[in-house]
């Protein structure tokens, strides 16, 4: 997790005038809420890629078969997205906006309803991860012209969005209305919808790596709204968060059969303008906090927001955590926090295996109205500490004097959670989330069968369509050892004033893949224009000949999750295509043929001198003339007069 609380992105103090606004986030009108809506395709968007593990793949046997049951589910229906939460403290989806199609990538939001991404105009938006939405490009583009369910802009005559955050960010723009592209694997078609075409941004949002946001709360301009609206989804959405220092996951748009224990709490559309739950408890190592009965119902109640990274608690609950978590501690140290600007909670000695952690920190429960109970581990209440190894803090925080209980990503950590809007409650199942996404979209087999594997002389090769995160379906590598990892990468930096930075250009590369800068070479590379085509190659480390599955893995996983960054003097990159090859298989002699050559010649040129100097010593001995050191003979002298 990130040291910086910039990346919390709290929702719910939202600035904006629902009497002027109607498009404002408003509460939902509860007719809407109950109303039968057509059962329609679910759109399924993976929040970034990773093997499946065999070994646990048969234990979720049964939901696999469930989700393939539901008729309202296209597990072929895929699309590749990345996830920033280890590094920025947020997941994000990629979504395709105009015709032909403009790639973006997008905060996940559940706190939020207004999608949107800066555009061609915007005078103040900043340099984030993809270019910006160009309307003169597409030619479905419309602009939303005044009518009474907007705030106007009297001048332009065009509908006007405003969006302020606790953070003092801000987003504001016209409402525009396009086609919106899910991916070409999802079962969801594109669609018609509005969305805000930023002309400004501040704080955070512009500096933010990330282009913009998907707003999946409640309200007219959500696009869940929208879509239920038209009648394509189901009124219902999932989302499941990768665990500690494991990005990854699934976001499900539109209803799933839910897995047979899963928990369920109520959802008070009315209680609150954002997704809420019925919070009654929390128990810290088996044992209720003493607390006053509503502690976590106070003013919008207990909220889920996928935008926010951590979570924060009234002030007496806060309290009452902090000291039992304590209390329940075991040979652990409370040491001071990575960031001296802020006063987290710390501790050392625990297991780097974020797998092991209950052996040095308690369980938590969760208790809902209802009855129910929800194990948070420690990866749901803590984040690795950036500087102590075996360190870890609490990512649990005070929510200021606010009497709101706000629960962010880090709870849902390997966490399904349903927000199933048409029945008002909202399920959570314990799951491994960084697999999800794997048995979502494979057959469901009738019995267990190992994972797949690529043979020896197989080869990978991930070309894009649509986005440059695409990759090969299979990606476990099995039994499959890889010698080279090869990928095409586009700059928009000139040639010539690329040239004289390839070697830092190779040492920011090799950090950021975490290898050494002499494993990573420039194979070739071309001018395009105004850009530069690099071919560059992964080679293994040391003397081995190939690299380990696991670091592969994580090398291909962080080029085309776009997680590798780059300072802004080489532009933006996009990953053109990747490849994985075997290592070399040679013979014994065919390795060592060269030394063998080069140690034969010497050897003979060795024996050649000898023999050579053999040869003239015992001419000479034959001659009997010998020539004191340093007289000059005749000859010589010749040879000077002839200079």
């Amino acid at each position: 997790m990130p040291n910086s609380r910039a990346c919390v992105r709290i929702f719910f103090f939202l600035v904006a005038l629902l009497a002027d606004d109607p498009f404002a986030d408003a509460r939902p009108d509860p007719s809407r809420v109950n109303a039968t809506v057509q059962t329609g395709s679910a759109m399924i968007l993976p929040l970034v890629l990773n093997a499946p593990n065999s070994s646990r793949l048969s234990t979720h046997r049964n939901f696999h078969r469930h989700l393939h049951k539901d008729s309202s589910l296209k597990p072929n229906a895929r699309m590749r997205l990345h996830d920033d939460l280890l590094t920025n403290g947020y997941y994000t989806t990629r979504l395709w906006i105009g015709t032909p199609p403009q790639e973006f990538a997008l905060i996940v939001d559940s706190g939020s309803t207004v999608t949107y991404v800066p555009c061609s105009g915007c005078e103040q938006c900043g340099n984030h991860q993809d270019p910006r939405f160009q309307p003169e490009l597409s030619s479905t583009y419309q602009q939303v012209m005044c009518n009474v369910d907007c705030t106007c802009d009297d001048l332009r005559r065009v509908c006007i969005y405003e969006r302020q955050y606790a953070e003092q960010s801000s987003s504001s723009g016209v409402l525009a209305n396009d086609i919106i592209s899910f991916g070409k694997e999802s079962a969801l078609g594109p669609q018609r919808a509005v969305f805000g075409c930023e002309n400004a941004e501040t704080g955070d949002l512009y500096s933010q790596h990330a282009d913009g946001i998907i707003g999946l709360g409640s309200g007219p301009l959500s696009i869940m709204d929208q879509l239920v609206e038209k009648g394509v989804i189901t009124d219902s959405f999932s989302l499941c968060y990768g665990g500690m220092d494991v990005g990854g996951g699934a976001m499900v748009l539109g209803g799933i059969s839910p897995p047979p224990d899963m928990v369920f709490s109520r959802s008070d559309p009315v209680r609150s303008p954002y997704y809420n739950i019925e919070l009654k408890e929390l128990h810290v190592g088996g044992a209720p906090l003493q607390l006053p009965p509503r502690v976590f119902d106070g003013k919008h109640g207990t909220v889920l927001d996928s935008g926010t990274t951590y979570a924060y608690l009234p002030e007496a609950a806060f309290v009452a955590f902090k000291d039992a978590l304590i209390k329940n501690l075991h040979n652990l140290k409370q040491i001071s926090g990575p960031d001296p600007t802020y006063h987290d909670i710390c501790f050392s000695g625990a297991p780097s295996d974020p797998s092991q952690l209950l052996k040095s920190f308690p369980k938590v429960e969760m208790v809902f109205g209802n009855g129910h109970k929800l194990l948070l581990k420690p990866e749901n209440y803590l984040f690795r500490h950036s500087k102590v190894h075996g360190g870890y803090c609490l990512g649990i925080f005070q929510n200021g004097k606010d009497p709101t209980t706000l629960l962010g990503g880090i709870i849902v950590r390997n966490t399904l959670v349903t927000y199933d809007r048409e029945n008002e409650k909202i399920g959570f199942w314990k799951t491994n989330c960084s697999e999800l996404w794997e048995r979502l979209h494979s057959p469901a087999p009738p019995s267990p069968a190992p994972a797949p594997s690529l043979s020896k002389n197989s080869t990978f090769d991930g070309s894009p369509s649509l986005s440059p995160a695409v990759q090969p379906d299979n990606t476990n590598l099995g039994e499959f050892r890889v010698g080279v990892i090869t990928f095409d990468m586009s700059l928009d930096v000139k040639y010539t004033d690329l040239v004289p930075q390839v070697t830092k250009l190779a040492e920011y590369i090799a950090q950021e893949l975490e290898v050494k800068t002499y494993q990573v070479k420039l194979l070739n590379f071309t001018s395009e224009g105004n850009g530069t085509l690099l071919q560059w190659g992964v080679f293994p480390a040391g003397s081995s000949n190939y690299i380990s599955n696991t670091r592969a893995k994580k090398i291909i996983s962080r080029l085309t999750e776009h997680s590798v960054r780059l300072p802004d003097s080489f532009g933006r990159y996009q990953l053109v295509k990747w490849k994985i090859e075997p290592p070399e298989s040679r013979s014994w002699w065919q390795k060592h043929f060269l030394g063998l050559v080069v140690g034969l010649l010497a050897v003979v040129l060795l024996s050649s001198s000898t023999f050579l100097v053999w040869y003239i010593w015992r001419h000479k001995q034959a001659d009997g003339r010998y020539e004191p050191v340093n007289v000059v003979s005749p000859e010589q002298e010749l040879q000077q007069l002839q200079h």
